[in-house]
């Protein structure tokens, strides 16, 4: 049996961890809190002495493939960037939620109608704590939700712990317990490690994952690390001062608007010494096991690319446009405008994962990979 110990030597010591916090999730879920996530977000052992070595933190790791095909099977995985149901672009109806937005403001219009429809308790997203970064958050109400909106962009810790002491995936100085909230239907919005680990708990019927009744997924070319050096370096880049923009975003390139309103453009390639390490070996950009993916890519300025993966995610967006929440892209001013959503979709994906193998390979000459291989 694969252990928490075996976890670190396979994944973290290879320089794998996405720190997603699936395995801290879990383990502090079912009152074991064996482990924890230290103060860089990396899971850790909190009480070595409390773990049972179950290996089920090992399991739902997503840079661990043992379960792969069953987790695939389950969520209806199918060949080139996962399950399509449908593409679109779509944007937030109401023009309050494109303020806040970044792109089209879709991922907020959808959790608000999911929440005014009482379709959920809650919505796990980031909170802002500083200008551009981020912690996880436990939106509750609608304002939370709506003030939640828009694109962050330092290295996010992930999950947090979800269980008695933990209220879902984030910090226990911010929520009262899971149980006495009576939290039994929260959207999930994550990147592709956070999505990947939640449908393996799923597939495995574990707690807390039987709470996550949505997962909107994020396209994702990787995590950055953005302090005060960071910062700096982008500045610098980009000839501009922090203190003059005031929205950022991240698509083809990394864009930064300034507050007199030009807009500042950095090739990713530029930006590759500050993404995290274990994104290198991430093949996953669109967020494959989501209800429904979301991003800027292959969307015309103001809107967001649209994959519905799911017949719930299908439901719900369907039941947000006739609503009027969302706002379709119209075909007079693109009639291939969903196509092309499409294409390019696969395109970034098919490229982040040619770079996925080719690191991986290299990695492989390097270091025997042990189980850590995908």
């Amino acid at each position: 049996m694969k252990t928490f110990f075996n976890l670190v030597q396979d994944v973290q010591k290879i320089g794998l961890c996405h720190r997603c916090g699936a395995c801290v999730t879990f383990c502090t879920a079912i009152n074991y809190g064996a482990l924890k996530i230290d103060d860089d977000g990396k899971p850790v052992y909190g009480d070595m002495e409390k773990c049972i070595e179950c290996g089920l933190c090992y399991a739902i790791c997503p840079e661990i493939d043992d379960l792969d095909e069953e987790t695939k099977r389950h969520a209806a995985w199918s060949q080139p960037i996962g399950r399509v149901i449908e593409s679109t672009v779509l944007r937030a109806a109401d023009p309050l939620v494109r303020k806040h937005a970044t792109d089209g403001g879709a991922v907020t219009a959808l959790l608000l109608h999911l929440f005014d429809r009482n379709r959920i308790d809650g919505a796990i997203v980031t909170k802002a704590v500083g200008k551009f970064q981020r912690r996880p958050f436990l939106a509750t109400t609608r304002q939370e939700i709506l003030d939640a909106a828009g694109f962050f962009f330092d290295s996010s810790h992930g999950m947090k712990n979800f269980s008695d002491e933990y209220m879902t995936f984030s910090s226990i100085e911010e929520f009262d317990p899971m149980v006495r909230k009576k939290l039994n239907r929260v959207a999930l919005v994550g990147t592709p490690c956070q999505i990947k680990s939640v449908r393996k708990m799923q597939m495995m019927n574990l707690v807390p994952s039987d709470s996550i009744k949505f997962c909107l997924g994020l396209y994702c070319s990787g995590n950055f690390i953005f302090e005060d050096k960071e910062r700096s370096m982008i500045a610098e880049m980009g000839n501009f001062s922090w203190e003059n923009a005031v929205k950022i975003n991240l698509r083809d390139k990394f864009y930064i608007v300034l507050d007199s309103g030009e807009e500042i453009s950095i090739s990713l390639d530029r930006l590759e010494p500050i993404r995290r390490y274990a994104c290198r070996y991430c093949n996953d950009y669109t967020s494959e096991f989501a209800d429904v993916s979301f991003g800027g890519i292959g969307a015309a300025k103001g809107w967001t690319s649209v994959l519905i993966r799911t017949p719930l995610g299908r439901a719900v967006v369907a039941d947000a446009r006739n609503s009027l929440s969302l706002e379709q892209f119209s075909m007079d001013d693109d009639p291939n405008y969903s196509g092309n959503a499409l294409q390019e979709a696969r395109s970034a994906s098919s490229a982040k994962r040619k770079e996925s193998r080719l690191n991986r390979r290299e990695l492989h000459k390097q270091k025997p990979m042990g189980a850590a291989r995908r």
